[in-house]
Protein backbone atom coordinates (compact mmCIF):
# COMPACT_ATOMS: atom_id res chain seq x y z
CA UNK A 1 0.00 0.00 0.00
CA UNK A 2 1.16 3.30 -1.18
CA UNK A 3 0.80 5.42 2.60
CA UNK A 4 -1.25 8.92 2.32
CA UNK A 5 1.82 10.66 2.18
CA UNK A 6 3.30 9.46 -1.48
CA UNK A 7 -0.55 9.17 -3.06
CA UNK A 8 -0.75 12.62 -3.53
CA UNK A 9 2.16 11.80 -6.54
CA UNK A 10 1.63 8.23 -7.47
CA UNK A 11 -1.63 6.86 -8.33
CA UNK A 12 -1.49 3.77 -6.62
CA UNK A 13 0.15 0.30 -7.39
CA UNK A 14 -2.17 -0.70 -9.82
CA UNK A 15 -2.86 -0.21 -13.25
CA UNK A 16 -6.53 0.35 -12.40
CA UNK A 17 -5.94 2.90 -9.48
CA UNK A 18 -4.03 4.38 -12.77
CA UNK A 19 -6.90 4.65 -15.23
CA UNK A 20 -9.53 5.28 -12.38
CA UNK A 21 -6.82 8.29 -11.90
CA UNK A 22 -6.96 9.55 -15.55
CA UNK A 23 -10.96 9.43 -15.61
CA UNK A 24 -10.84 11.84 -12.72
CA UNK A 25 -8.55 13.78 -14.65
CA UNK A 26 -10.85 13.60 -17.62
CA UNK A 27 -13.68 14.74 -15.38
CA UNK A 28 -11.92 17.62 -14.45
CA UNK A 29 -10.68 18.41 -18.53
CA UNK A 30 -7.26 17.17 -17.80
CA UNK A 31 -5.65 14.26 -19.79
CA UNK A 32 -3.34 11.62 -18.44
CA UNK A 33 0.14 10.20 -19.20
CA UNK A 34 0.63 6.92 -17.67
CA UNK A 35 3.77 5.84 -16.60
CA UNK A 36 4.80 2.50 -14.90
CA UNK A 37 7.14 3.05 -12.26
CA UNK A 38 10.53 1.35 -12.67
CA UNK A 39 13.96 1.99 -14.60
CA UNK A 40 17.93 0.55 -14.97
CA UNK A 41 16.97 -2.85 -15.34
CA UNK A 42 19.98 -4.25 -16.61
CA UNK A 43 18.23 -8.52 -17.34
CA UNK A 44 15.73 -8.73 -20.38
CA UNK A 45 13.23 -10.69 -18.47
CA UNK A 46 11.91 -7.59 -16.53
CA UNK A 47 12.34 -5.02 -19.34
CA UNK A 48 9.95 -7.40 -21.61
CA UNK A 49 7.54 -7.66 -18.67
CA UNK A 50 7.13 -3.75 -18.55
CA UNK A 51 7.22 -4.20 -22.29
CA UNK A 52 4.14 -6.30 -21.98
CA UNK A 53 2.53 -4.53 -19.42
CA UNK A 54 2.55 -1.09 -21.11
CA UNK A 55 0.82 -3.02 -24.07
CA UNK A 56 -2.07 -4.14 -21.84
CA UNK A 57 -2.56 -0.81 -20.72
CA UNK A 58 -3.02 0.84 -23.77
CA UNK A 59 -5.33 -1.78 -24.38
CA UNK A 60 -7.44 -1.22 -21.72
CA UNK A 61 -7.25 2.42 -22.14
CA UNK A 62 -8.65 2.28 -24.75
CA UNK A 63 -11.56 0.29 -23.99
CA UNK A 64 -12.48 2.57 -21.24
CA UNK A 65 -12.22 5.66 -23.79
CA UNK A 66 -10.40 7.57 -21.58
CA UNK A 67 -8.08 10.58 -23.28
CA UNK A 68 -4.72 9.97 -22.41
CA UNK A 69 -1.14 8.48 -23.36
CA UNK A 70 1.55 6.36 -21.99
CA UNK A 71 5.23 7.06 -20.95
CA UNK A 72 8.17 4.97 -21.06
CA UNK A 73 11.67 5.18 -20.12
CA UNK A 74 14.08 3.59 -21.92
CA UNK A 75 16.18 2.15 -19.26
CA UNK A 76 12.71 0.51 -18.18
CA UNK A 77 12.25 -1.47 -21.28
CA UNK A 78 15.74 -2.70 -22.08
CA UNK A 79 18.37 0.17 -23.23
CA UNK A 80 20.88 -1.26 -19.93
CA UNK A 81 20.13 -5.06 -21.19
CA UNK A 82 21.08 -3.67 -25.38
CA UNK A 83 19.68 -1.14 -28.05
CA UNK A 84 18.40 -3.92 -30.09
CA UNK A 85 16.24 -5.30 -26.88
CA UNK A 86 15.08 -1.00 -26.13
CA UNK A 87 14.33 -0.93 -29.72
CA UNK A 88 12.26 -4.12 -30.19
CA UNK A 89 10.29 -3.90 -26.64
CA UNK A 90 9.74 -0.07 -27.86
CA UNK A 91 8.31 -0.93 -31.02
CA UNK A 92 5.95 -3.34 -29.58
CA UNK A 93 4.51 -0.94 -27.65
CA UNK A 94 4.13 1.76 -30.18
CA UNK A 95 2.41 -0.64 -32.67
CA UNK A 96 0.08 -1.97 -30.12
CA UNK A 97 -0.81 2.01 -29.24
CA UNK A 98 -1.64 2.48 -32.78
CA UNK A 99 -3.56 -0.38 -33.03
CA UNK A 100 -6.14 1.82 -30.08
CA UNK A 101 -4.87 4.68 -31.36
CA UNK A 102 -3.20 5.36 -28.40
CA UNK A 103 -0.34 8.14 -27.88
CA UNK A 104 3.15 6.58 -27.00
CA UNK A 105 5.68 9.45 -24.98
CA UNK A 106 9.24 8.32 -24.92
CA UNK A 107 10.97 9.83 -21.09
CA UNK A 108 14.54 10.88 -21.68
CA UNK A 109 16.88 9.94 -19.14
CA UNK A 110 20.79 10.60 -19.12
CA UNK A 111 22.72 12.60 -21.71
CA UNK A 112 24.64 8.65 -22.30
CA UNK A 113 21.51 7.33 -23.60
CA UNK A 114 20.24 10.40 -25.93
CA UNK A 115 21.30 9.13 -29.31
CA UNK A 116 20.09 5.85 -28.84
CA UNK A 117 16.92 7.21 -27.18
CA UNK A 118 16.24 9.44 -30.42
CA UNK A 119 16.88 6.56 -32.99
CA UNK A 120 14.23 4.55 -31.66
CA UNK A 121 11.65 7.26 -31.62
CA UNK A 122 12.69 8.04 -35.35
CA UNK A 123 12.64 4.40 -36.58
CA UNK A 124 8.79 4.16 -34.34
CA UNK A 125 7.97 7.69 -36.41
CA UNK A 126 8.49 6.71 -39.64
CA UNK A 127 6.74 3.76 -39.14
CA UNK A 128 3.87 5.59 -36.94
CA UNK A 129 3.55 9.12 -38.30
CA UNK A 130 2.14 11.04 -35.10
CA UNK A 131 1.72 8.43 -32.91
CA UNK A 132 4.94 9.00 -30.75
CA UNK A 133 6.71 11.99 -29.07
CA UNK A 134 9.92 12.50 -26.96
CA UNK A 135 11.02 14.38 -23.87
CA UNK A 136 14.69 16.73 -24.89
CA UNK A 137 15.86 18.48 -21.95
CA UNK A 138 17.11 22.14 -22.66
CA UNK A 139 20.11 21.69 -19.78
CA UNK A 140 21.87 19.53 -22.70
CA UNK A 141 23.82 21.72 -24.72
CA UNK A 142 23.45 19.59 -27.83
CA UNK A 143 19.83 20.42 -27.75
CA UNK A 144 19.61 22.58 -30.45
CA UNK A 145 20.79 20.15 -32.90
CA UNK A 146 18.51 17.57 -31.38
CA UNK A 147 15.52 19.83 -32.46
CA UNK A 148 16.54 20.67 -35.85
CA UNK A 149 17.01 16.73 -36.09
CA UNK A 150 13.79 16.03 -35.18
CA UNK A 151 12.10 19.05 -37.11
CA UNK A 152 11.78 16.74 -39.77
CA UNK A 153 10.38 13.57 -38.21
CA UNK A 154 6.70 13.28 -37.77
CA UNK A 155 7.53 13.04 -33.93
CA UNK A 156 5.98 14.91 -31.06
CA UNK A 157 8.60 16.93 -28.68
CA UNK A 158 7.85 17.55 -24.25
CA UNK A 159 10.51 20.40 -23.80
CA UNK A 160 12.05 19.66 -20.13
CA UNK A 161 14.28 21.53 -18.19
CA UNK A 162 16.32 18.26 -16.91
CA UNK A 163 16.25 16.53 -13.96
CA UNK A 164 19.58 14.61 -14.32
CA UNK A 165 22.80 15.80 -12.74
CA UNK A 166 24.91 15.96 -15.57
CA UNK A 167 28.78 17.33 -16.68
CA UNK A 168 29.09 20.81 -17.30
CA UNK A 169 31.19 19.55 -20.38
CA UNK A 170 27.28 18.30 -21.94
CA UNK A 171 25.12 20.63 -19.46
CA UNK A 172 24.41 24.09 -18.29
CA UNK A 173 24.89 23.64 -14.25
CA UNK A 174 23.10 27.35 -13.61
CA UNK A 175 19.13 27.98 -13.38
CA UNK A 176 19.61 30.77 -14.94
CA UNK A 177 21.34 29.39 -18.11
CA UNK A 178 18.70 26.50 -18.45
CA UNK A 179 15.95 28.94 -18.20
CA UNK A 180 17.39 30.83 -21.38
CA UNK A 181 18.16 27.79 -22.95
CA UNK A 182 14.46 26.37 -22.80
CA UNK A 183 13.13 30.37 -23.81
CA UNK A 184 15.13 29.75 -26.94
CA UNK A 185 14.40 26.31 -27.69
CA UNK A 186 10.65 27.17 -26.76
CA UNK A 187 10.64 29.55 -29.25
CA UNK A 188 12.40 27.27 -32.00
CA UNK A 189 9.75 24.63 -31.25
CA UNK A 190 6.54 27.12 -32.12
CA UNK A 191 8.55 28.37 -35.23
CA UNK A 192 9.19 25.55 -36.31
CA UNK A 193 6.97 22.38 -35.81
CA UNK A 194 3.96 21.65 -36.17
CA UNK A 195 3.18 18.19 -35.49
CA UNK A 196 3.05 18.58 -31.81
CA UNK A 197 4.60 20.80 -28.90
CA UNK A 198 4.20 19.84 -25.19
CA UNK A 199 5.58 22.74 -22.60
CA UNK A 200 6.81 20.08 -19.54
CA UNK A 201 7.19 22.84 -17.17
CA UNK A 202 5.71 23.76 -13.84
CA UNK A 203 6.91 27.16 -14.29
CA UNK A 204 4.69 29.86 -14.38
CA UNK A 205 7.39 32.30 -16.57
CA UNK A 206 7.84 29.47 -18.99
CA UNK A 207 3.82 28.73 -19.17
CA UNK A 208 3.42 32.53 -20.15
CA UNK A 209 6.76 32.40 -22.87
CA UNK A 210 4.36 29.36 -24.26
CA UNK A 211 1.15 31.50 -24.39
CA UNK A 212 2.68 34.63 -26.38
CA UNK A 213 4.83 32.31 -28.95
CA UNK A 214 1.40 30.49 -29.44
CA UNK A 215 0.16 34.03 -29.86
CA UNK A 216 2.75 35.02 -32.25
CA UNK A 217 3.12 31.45 -34.32
CA UNK A 218 -0.71 30.35 -33.84
CA UNK A 219 1.12 27.06 -33.28
CA UNK A 220 -0.66 24.36 -31.29
CA UNK A 221 0.31 22.86 -27.62
CA UNK A 222 0.05 21.38 -24.88
CA UNK A 223 1.30 21.30 -20.89
CA UNK A 224 2.09 18.66 -19.50
CA UNK A 225 2.91 18.80 -15.52
CA UNK A 226 3.00 16.02 -12.82
CA UNK A 227 0.65 14.56 -10.30
CA UNK A 228 0.36 16.06 -7.26
CA UNK A 229 2.47 19.04 -8.51
CA UNK A 230 0.50 22.44 -8.94
CA UNK A 231 -2.49 20.59 -9.70
CA UNK A 232 -4.90 24.02 -9.20
CA UNK A 233 -2.98 25.91 -11.94
CA UNK A 234 -3.23 22.29 -14.19
CA UNK A 235 -7.03 23.05 -13.48
CA UNK A 236 -7.18 26.54 -13.72
CA UNK A 237 -5.54 26.40 -17.46
CA UNK A 238 -7.75 23.68 -18.37
CA UNK A 239 -10.79 26.00 -17.26
CA UNK A 240 -9.35 28.31 -19.71
CA UNK A 241 -9.21 26.25 -22.38
CA UNK A 242 -5.47 24.94 -22.77
CA UNK A 243 -4.81 21.52 -23.49
CA UNK A 244 -3.62 19.96 -20.02
CA UNK A 245 -2.11 16.62 -19.61
CA UNK A 246 -1.02 15.60 -16.18
CA UNK A 247 2.12 12.53 -16.02
CA UNK A 248 0.51 9.53 -13.38
CA UNK A 249 2.93 7.72 -12.65
CA UNK A 250 1.58 3.95 -10.46
CA UNK A 251 3.16 1.08 -9.51
CA UNK A 252 5.06 -0.84 -6.62
CA UNK A 253 8.29 1.21 -7.23
CA UNK A 254 7.02 3.99 -5.99
CA UNK A 255 9.19 5.14 -2.70
CA UNK A 256 11.78 6.41 -5.13
CA UNK A 257 10.02 8.30 -7.26
CA UNK A 258 8.28 9.82 -4.27
CA UNK A 259 11.62 10.90 -2.52
CA UNK A 260 12.33 12.79 -5.59
CA UNK A 261 9.37 14.83 -6.20
CA UNK A 262 9.83 15.54 -2.11
CA UNK A 263 13.47 16.61 -2.48
CA UNK A 264 12.66 18.85 -6.05
CA UNK A 265 10.87 21.82 -4.66
CA UNK A 266 10.34 23.40 -1.51
CA UNK A 267 6.61 23.24 -1.56
CA UNK A 268 6.65 19.43 -1.73
CA UNK A 269 8.99 19.49 0.88
CA UNK A 270 6.50 21.69 2.97
CA UNK A 271 3.46 19.36 1.78
CA UNK A 272 4.98 16.29 3.01
CA UNK A 273 6.38 18.09 6.46
CA UNK A 274 2.75 18.91 7.21
CA UNK A 275 1.13 15.18 6.64
CA UNK A 276 3.95 13.66 9.24
CA UNK A 277 2.70 16.24 11.50
CA UNK A 278 -0.98 16.46 11.17
CA UNK A 279 -1.13 20.08 10.33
Amino acid sequence: MIPPIASRFVAGTTASGALDHVADCNADGLGGIVNLLGEHYHEREPADEDAETYCRLVSRMAARGLEGSVSVKPSQIGIDVGPDVFAENFDRIVETAAEEDVFVWCDMEDHTTTDTTLEAVESAAEKYPHGVGVAIQANLKRTGDDLRRLADIPAAVRLVKGAYDEPPSVAYQTKAEVNEAYEEHLEFLFREFDQGVAVGSHDPAMLETARDLHEEYGTPFEIQMLMGVREDAQRRLAAEGYEVNQYVPYGDKWMQYFYRRVRERKENALFALRAVVGV
